[in-house]
């Protein structure tokens, strides 16, 4: 066998030419390859097969390399563009001034544009990644990263590529060196979301979460408390109680060199099991304690009527709660500290409730000063001692981690579930995390100010740019454009040079 080549409307065609002999006669055939992309690399293209490769050596089939990127002739060469501008330069700006960049190429894909390209995609718009390439089309993204591939076959290749586990060890290996600097170890807080999804494979299960029955899988997330950013992710199938995932989670920490010191659990992980685990570990712990539980109702009917006097009154963020610390016994000869509370503002707004029930429902005196005793009580359990007016700021950090589960699900692109594989779905969720951790830091930096993440981006993608053959202009930014470039001490040039590949 060889190839053979056909030019048509000056476009050059491979066919795979052979030959064989019956008896005195030559028959010969033909089979089309497509159009030739590249020569040299035996790169083709038609309709059943997309891109792809081809050794006539072997008559076998395969995948370009990453990196080669189709190259899209244009009309005109002096042809001007206008692209949007501002949100792709000052996101590529932010990345490496906050110390990102390393780690996103820590995931050692052949195609690094396609990587960042769709970094930025996953930041920027909250779209299916069939719509990467027209947005690429028109964001100064083409200029930054003039090789990146978005066609959907080649994101999918992208996606399983970085979704492999050594390559998710290399990301957090580099990306804890920039958090987890700490020799004694860093607080977290642990806690996990559902992902709802219809996809037919074995993550995706029947979930009864908090009541709630959903198709999903549980996500994981660990926030840094200090930072609150997210320091790690992983993954289960949702019929997995979050109780069972809390040993292997702090267990795949230090494997990947995370050493924790203290750790802010939801009231769901707390269990003998876990409690053990985590003293054996010496990793001290702060959670609530559920009502059923006996330690609970033993603090709480010995200590209830000297909780309200004045030395047990803390306040919180403007809000007043009174706090009683109870030494306590968890077993196994472990030592820990109950907090029981009383938050007042709480206690006012279901004591109203009550009472617009009993007026409506009949109910008796005594009745209403029973439920009252039990209104704004909570209980939390700390297995180190902490300052009363200190236990509420430092449990309610745990808000931080529901803030990024909903950066994750509403900016980043994270749900709807668009995969078909667990190794696209992991590259999908790295991308995601990635992007969960740029919106985050930008969140913090831009704190006090009158600007949300989206307003950055909207703001600044309306400030454009004209392209040339060999450069690009930047075009008058507006007042609130200009204000975002300050706060971030970005000075936009007027002219940045460019490759005429990039077009």
């Amino acid at each position: 066998m060889y190839l053979g080549y056909d030019i048509k409307n000056g476009v050059k065609y491979a066919k795979i030419c052979s030959s064989r002999r019956e008896g005195d006669k030559v028959i010969s055939s033909q089979r089309s390859l497509g159009r030739v992309l590249d020569e040299k690399r035996r790169i083709f293209r038609n309709r059943e097969r997309g891109i792809f490769t081809y050794d006539v050596t072997t008559d076998t089939y395969g995948k370009p390399d990453p990196s080669y990127v189709p190259k899209v002739s244009r009309r005109g060469a002096k042809e001007r563009l206008i692209l949007d501008f501002g949100d792709s330069y000052f996101l590529d700006a932010f990345i490496r001034k906050n110390g990102l960049e390393p780690c996103i190429n820590a995931l050692g894909y052949g195609n690094p544009d396609t990587v960042n390209a769709m970094v930025q995609y996953y930041v920027l718009c909250n779209l299916a990644n069939c719509h990467a390439s027209t947005w690429w089309e028109g964001n100064y993204a083409r200029v930054l990263y003039p090789d990146a591939n978005l066609s959907s076959q080649r994101i999918s290749d992208m996606l399983g590529f970085i979704g492999d586990e050594g390559v998710y060890r290399d990301f957090f290996r580099e990306y804890t060196k920039l958090l987890a600097r700490k020799e004694e170890g860093t607080n977290i807080l642990i806690d996990s979301t559902g992902l709802p999804n219809s996809i037919h494979f074995p993550l995706t299960a029947i979930s009864n979460h908090n009541g709630k029955i959903s198709n999903e899988m549980r996500l994981i997330y660990v926030l840094q408390q200090e930072t609150e950013l997210p320091l790690f992710m992983r993954y289960c199938p949702g019929n997995v109680v979050d109780v069972n995932t809390l040993t292997k989670t702090i267990l795949e920490l230090k494997a990947n060199g995370i050493k924790t010191k203290f750790a802010i659990l939801d009231a769901g992980y707390l269990t003998k099991e876990n409690i053990e685990e985590l003293y054996e570990n010496g990793i001290s712990f702060l959670s609530r304690l559920k009502e059923n539980n006996r330690l609970y109702k033993d603090v709480l009917s010995e200590h209830l009527p000297a909780l309200e006097v004045k030395e047990n009154l803390v306040s919180y963020n403007s809000r007043y709660a009174y706090i009683k610390r109870v030494d306590c016994d968890m077993g196994e000869g472990h030592r820990a500290y109950v907090y029981l509370c009383r938050d007042l503002a709480m206690k006012s707004i279901e004591n109203s409730k009550l009472f617009d029930k009993a007026g409506k429902v009949g109910m008796k005196t005594q009745a209403v000063f029973d439920a009252m005793e039990r209104h704004g009580i909570f209980a939390l359990v700390s297995s180190r001692p902490i300052a009363k007016d200190k236990v509420l700021g430092t449990y309610y950090t745990r808000q931080q981690i529901e803030q990024v589960f909903d950066i994750c699900k509403s900016y980043t692109n994270m749900l709807p579930l668009r995969v078909q594989t667990e190794e696209t779905l992991r590259g999908h969720l790295m991308l995601s995390f990635i992007a969960a951790v740029i919106v985050k830091m930008l969140q913090k930096q831009i704190m006090g100010t009158p600007y949300s993440p989206i307003d950055v981006f909207t703001n600044l993608r309306n400030h454009k740019c004209k392209v040339f053959d060999d450069f690009l202009l930047t075009q008058e930014s507006v007042k609130k454009a200009n204000d975002i470039y300050k706060l971030m001490d970005l000075k936009v040039p007027h002219q940045i040079p460019i490759h005429k590949e990039a077009l």
